[in-house]
């Protein structure tokens, strides 16, 4: 439970959305952010696409250090 996996989204060097795995959703850091993450966080396939990618990258790789 200690792992956190952050997805983040750049446009010009700015971070502009993010997603966390302890927050389950996206947040939008610009307006361009604000308005991806809403339509990412409306979605629930994609929502779940990323879910999954903390038991695919994180916990699989936990044990390695």
């Amino acid at each position: 439970n200690d792992i956190e996996y952050i997805y983040s989204e750049y446009f010009n060097k700015l971070e502009i959305a993010r997603f966390s795995s302890s927050l389950g959703k996206y947040v939008g850091y610009t307006e361009l952010g604000v308005k991806n993450a809403e339509r990412w966080n409306s979605d629930p396939s994609e929502l779940a696409r990323r879910k999954a990618e903390k038991e695919t990258y994180c916990k699989h790789n936990v044990d390695i250090d």
